[in-house]
């Protein structure tokens, strides 16, 4: 892993965990003990980036309910992605498929030696094999980078700092008035100030720093599969297939599915995975966003074609 990795992996651990001890201190300070209930969130957040760590890719796999394949399995998905991992130079990842009819894949492990790729049995029949080969590329790209690391810490403390706060102002409400003293009306302020804008911005780091790893797995998919204009149409079909689908479950909800395949991932806590988020609508603010729109890495895709000398549309 390049200096910039590691230099990129220590920066967040320490501006997210510093959210996490920041509401913690706000807290004590609250209730009389802050370097207590600091030292408690440094520990917190150790835990979690340790838990973290080394079984990220197995918690996400079963999240996801995803099944584990052989080669004979699908012989098709498991020689694209022998393909591409070759091409990328990093061992043959483990490969995982859902039963869902929404198209759509990710990538998880903590690196290319624990990596596992997935893809909904939706997107096996969506898209052709150019561009099944340059969304394996993109999903490859994050496990190059160790983004699927990042973004499981990040997502963890992140979430963990939310839920602190929400308890704290919960604590406010109905656990009494703390024991400030006869600073005690300062003290509920700093709380509430922290409980607001610190799980705040630890979203709005988290949410930051996966649209950034979209992009730029888009840029490393592209140029190492020579496909931009695959992987455009790719994430076009994939976009509009998400957003028909919530369309169609907001007029009639789930009635006439299928029993063997449920129509999009399972859990709203794996969205940020996916090539494509599933859960968010085009109506939403892109910085609320845990990917760019679609326009927009169609934009950069263009761009970068041209730059590789590639016609795309």
């Amino acid at each position: 892993m390049s200096l910039t990795l590691y230099a990129r992996i220590a920066m967040l651990f320490f501006v997210l965990t510093g959210m996490l001890m920041l509401i913690g201190l706000a807290i004590g300070y609250y209730f009389g003990d802050p370097l207590g209930f600091m030292l408690v969130g440094l520990i917190f957040a150790a835990g979690i980036n340790f838990v973290t760590y080394f079984w990220s890719d197995k918690i996400v796999v079963k999240m996801a309910r995803a099944k584990i394949i052989q080669e004979s399995d699908n012989p098709r998905l498991f020689g694209i992605v022998r393909k591409v991992a070759q091409e990328a130079g990093i061992p043959m990842p483990k490969v995982g498929i859902v039963a869902q009819s929404a198209p759509n894949a990710f990538a998880t492990g903590r690196g290319p030696k624990n990596a596992v790729v997935v893809a909904t049995g939706g997107i096996l029949a969506a898209l052709t094999p150019d561009e099944l080969e340059a969304v394996i590329g993109h999903e490859i790209g994050h496990v190059v980078h160790r983004d699927i690391l990042i973004s499981a810490v990040a997502a963890t403390i992140a979430g963990v700092v939310s839920y602190i706060g929400q308890m704290a102002l919960f604590s406010m409400m109905f656990g009494g008035s703390g024991q400030g003293g006869r600073n005690n009306s300062g003290s509920a302020l700093t709380l509430l100030m922290a409980a607001i804008f610190v799980p705040l911005g630890a979203t709005f780091v988290r949410l930051g720093i996966s649209r950034s790893f979209e992009y730029n797995a888009d840029e490393y998919g592209a140029r190492l599969t020579h496909k931009p204009g695959a992987l455009i149409s790719a994430l076009e079909k994939i976009s509009n297939q998400a957003s028909s689908r919530r369309g169609m479950f907001g007029r009639r909800g789930m009635g006439g599915m299928g029993q063997n395949q449920s129509p999009s991932p399972t859990s709203p806590s794996t969205s940020s995975l996916w090539i494509v988020n599933p859960f968010s609508g085009h109506s939403l603010v892109e910085l609320f966003s845990t990917h760019p729109s679609t326009p927009n890495r169609v934009k950069r895709l263009q761009h970068i074609a041209e730059e590789m000398g590639i016609y795309a549309y």
